[in-house]
């Protein structure tokens, strides 16, 4: 092919390493009236652009206008080169057979290299038709013809392709040869996209082999360098998608791909890439447990898939189908019988969804009586303990717990639980995001209930006990991985606070605010992205020394008890259970229902959220004890019978994290503490004092009495770092809590249930945020947060919780005192310097806040405030 005058050959190249570019150039050539050759390459970019971009129809369209004056050229080598392209486009838009009949057209018009590079289309597109073996047959030749014609950029995209093909049939050695020489060809020839699209690539190696976060940074750079060349690539929304379902983020993640969709399908409606995103919005969805959308997806997604012949992609589809319907609660042995035959499909084709297809099929067979086949698929199941994604281990020991269950073999189904919870704290040690570390308990948590099972079956308490611990609060018994000094993590936050106080300002003036809205959320985005990137091996990341000693030891948490008794809640299969310890004894009860203690417990914070404005209604005392009296009955049944007046130790479930424990008749009179485990608690006691016994003290802006309570808190402690009046800011804030022994923050609070490590205190300039205190070297050993919902998080699965606890207990919090309602800010003062003269003398937290309370006054609004507080830790 001979070069034209015009530089219209490297327009094709243009169309991939910088898209906008190529569509100015293509644009300013036609007007130019080239001949009948050069028309044809321009119109070919520019359909390139298009088809790259979503717009499928167009790009066709355009296509055939190049083919035509192709032929008017009479240039066979460059007829041959758009009928690959037009080819390659009409089986991405979902006409596979025209596809590939036109590429066919095209490989008999080419020789030599031009032949190469029909052949890499024609890879690429039998690898998205699911089509591997005549994908590792053209991309093969392809790769030969060009590496003899030194066609370096099209052997880098060859390279690429055969990669992904080695990828999916797990040949992990062949496809990360290809990757590297695809990587150093692209950087030899400038290809901006195609060394994006490598970049991409590469978060698809970190997420097969586990690693997450490099997964997660992968993607995050690829998208930046898609921005910058104006692209967006539809595999990049599918590729997130995935990664964040393995993060256990599936709300985050039926959302984001769902919105991406919906941007999608106004330009593309049939091509193989909206089925693709399709698919991914039902996986998700079924994840989220939005299973209706689950179907209405898998339903569209298997219709596309049917049309265009990519038959592992449809019984992908019609899994996610099978699954929904699963959830659903739907049983039978159609059902099983469609199961067995998606599993075993699936399998054969080495599918991502094979060991989950495996597991239901197992489920359903055992449900429906049939034992054989049961134990046939949980047996394939199993094999993936030790293969595939480290994340996805837990699932085969899973597998593998149930099928030894089938058997009636109860030690081995205990010893396979013990090895999946073990697989999933494995997974767990290889993530540092706090918010990563709690969705991934998602791992574990059905081992975790199949031992319980057991456990209540047998009215073992201590069994129940032991399991109950070994995964409960599982993020916060791993040793915590501090960020590095990050600049640019520092700087987003920053004006974070300086866009939230603008905000702020802006909607007191009934301004206009969608600006700063939108930046606000640009810079969540980045602060979210950023931490959550980072790995316990990250460069400059530390793990701080911590043990994890036997979490299931009942006789060192006997002892570790001493006078405490202990309450620990398990919630398993919609009904609470309590075990309680009092010195050696350890007793097990059946409580009641779930949703009845959480509807009684929104009565009572809505009891005590009305009370805070201060305007008590008659009789308030006595409804207050009333509601606790209600709350006592669900919430601890008959194990409040155990409880002798000695200090108490609550560990309840996620869900009922935001009791307000006090208000319950039998723990009103005792000092209680609250802990996310009793082992957690355990290690709190054994945290070592900070060598100075420096203390911090800070009071944010517009806090009626926050002055004089911090002054009357302050005469107690003559040598305090005292930060107020526009001296509270978030660095001078960060750098008096790190490190010391007691602080006290006395600030307007706010509780993000849409994203909890937002949740933030108001300091002078501006909101410090969970993300702010996880930059600490070392939290302070003991803390006091005045501020409305302090002690509120989200939880997370069973026992996982995101909030202030989550993100200072790593870090080195033993003690937390916070509320778990809005309060009243006056009687909170006073509430404040009680508690702290009594903390001097010393005592514990729970000591000196059961102290305070009791000598609260019978005024209403300060008993309800006082109830509001919980300590949290020792």
């Amino acid at each position: 092919m001979s070069a034209s005058k015009d530089g219209s050959d490297r327009l094709l190249l243009l169309a991939v390493a910088r898209p906008s570019d190529a569509l100015a150039a293509a644009a300013a050539l036609l007007e130019a009236r080239p001949d009948p050759r050069s028309a044809s390459i321009a119109r070919q970019a520019r359909a390139i652009v298009w088809r790259d971009s979503g717009r499928t129809a167009e790009a066709v369209a355009e296509l055939r206008r190049a083919l035509r004056l192709a032929q008017t050229s009479a240039d066979t080598s460059r007829i041959g080169d758009v009928q690959a392209t037009l080819g390659l486009t009409l089986g991405l838009s979902g006409r596979p057979a025209d596809g590939l009949a036109t590429l066919g057209q095209a490989i008999g018009n080419s020789r030599g290299v031009a032949a190469g590079r029909v052949l890499t289309r024609r890879g690429y597109l039998f690898r998205v038709l699911g089509r591997y073996d005549e994908a590792l047959a053209d991309l093969r030749q392809a790769i030969t013809l060009l590496h003899r014609g030194q066609d370096r950029i099209w052997e880098a995209r060859a390279r690429s392709h055969r990669f992904l093909v080695y990828a999916a049939l797990g040949q992990a050695a062949h496809a990360d040869r290809d990757l590297v020489v695809a990587e150093q060809l692209s950087a030899a020839t400038g290809q901006d996209l195609e060394s994006a699209m490598l970049v991409h690539t590469r978060a698809d190696v970190a997420f097969q082999s586990g690693d997450l976060p490099a997964a997660l940074g992968f993607l995050d750079e690829a998208a930046a360098r898609y921005a910058a060349l104006q692209t967006e690539w539809p595999s990049l929304a599918i590729d997130r998608c995935a990664v964040l379902l393995a993060a256990g983020l599936a709300t985050e993640a039926v959302t984001t791909t769902e919105q991406f969709l919906q941007r999608y399908l106004r330009l593309d409606s049939g091509g193989t890439a909206t089925a693709e995103l399709l698919f991914a919005v039902a996986q998700a969805a079924l994840a989220a447990h939005r299973l209706d959308l689950a179907e209405e997806r898998a339903v569209a997604a298997s219709e596309l898939f049917r049309q265009q012949g990519r038959t592992g992609w449809l019984a992908r589809a019609t899994y996610v189908s099978v699954q929904s319907r699963y959830d659903a609660g739907q049983r039978g042995d159609r059902l099983s019988a469609d199961a067995g035959r998606l599993a075993d499909q699936l399998d054969e084709l080495n599918s991502p969804d094979a060991p989950s297809a495996q597991l239901l099929a197992g489920r359903l067979a055992t449900s429906q009586g049939h034992p054989v086949d049961a134990d046939r698929h949980l047996d394939r199941a199993s094999r993936f303990r030790h293969r595939g994604p480290t994340f996805g281990h837990a699932a085969g020991w899973l597998a593998h717990a149930l099928r030894a269950e089938g058997r009636g073999a109860t030690a081995a189904t205990l010893i396979a639980c013990r090895h999946g919870l073990e697989a999933a704290t494995d997974h767990q040690r290889t993530l540092a995001a706090p918010e990563l570390r709690a969705h991934a308990a998602v791992y574990g948590v059905e081992l975790a209930a199949l031992a319980q099972r057991h456990a209540v079956q047998r009215n073992d308490a201590r069994m129940l006990l032991r399991w109950s611990e070994r995964w409960r609060a599982s993020a916060l018994s791993l040793p915590p991985v501090r960020p590095p000094d990050d600049p640019e993590l520092a700087a987003d936050l920053a004006a974070l606070r300086n866009v939230a106080r603008r905000l702020d300002v802006a909607l007191r003036a009934d301004e206009d605010t969608d600006r700063l809205q939108l930046e606000r959320s640009r810079l969540e985005t980045a602060i979210r992205s950023r931490t959550r990137r980072l790995g316990s091996e990250s460069p400059g990341a530390t793990a701080t020394p911590h043990d994890r000693d036997g979490a299931a030891d009942i006789e060192a948490l006997t002892d570790g008890l001493k006078a405490h008794r202990l309450v620990e809640i398990t919630a398993l299969d919609g009904l609470l259970y309590s075990v309680t310890v009092v010195g050696r004894r350890v007793r097990m009860h059946r409580i009641g229902p779930v949703g009845s203690a959480v509807r009684e417990l929104e009565l009572a914070r809505s009891m005590l959220r009305r009370l805070a404005h201060g305007r008590p209604p008659a009789g308030a005392l006595e409804r207050l004890h009333s509601a606790g009296l209600r709350l006592q009955q669900v919430l601890l049944g008959p194990a409040a019978t155990e409880l002798d007046g000695g200090p108490v130790l609550v560990v309840p479930p996620a869900a009922l994290h935001a009791v307000p424990w006090a208000l319950l008749p039998v723990l009103r009179s005792v000092p209680v503490v609250v802990a996310p485990s009793a082992s957690m608690w355990l290690r709190a006691g054994r945290l070592p004092a900070p060598r100075r016994r420096r203390v911090a003290l800070v009071v944010g802006p517009g806090l009626d009495g926050g002055k004089d309570e911090l002054q009357q808190i302050g005469t107690g402690y003559p040598d305090a770092v005292v930060l107020t009046d526009g001296q509270a800011t978030a660095e001078n804030t960060l750098t008096a809590l790190d490190g010391a022994w007691i602080a006290h923050i006395a600030a307007h609070g706010l509780f993000r249930r849409d994203n909890p490590l937002f949740s933030a205190m108001a300091l002078d300039d501006g909101p410090l945020t969970l993300y702010d205190l996880g930059r600490l070297r070392r939290a302070p050993l003991q803390l006091v947060l005045s501020s409305c919902e302090s002690g509120v998080a989200a939880p997370i699965g069973a026992d996982e919780l995101l909030g202030a606890m989550s993100a200072l207990v790593p870090l080195g919090t033993a003690s937390l005192l916070a509320s778990v309602v809005p309060v009243n800010d006056t009687t909170t003062a006073a509430l404040m310097v009680d508690f702290h003269r009594r903390l001097r003398r010393p005592a514990s937290f729970g000591t000196a806040l059961h102290e305070a309370r009791t000598s609260a006054a019978d005024d209403p609004v300060a008993v309800a405030t006082a109830l509001s507080f919980v300590a949290l830790g020792r």
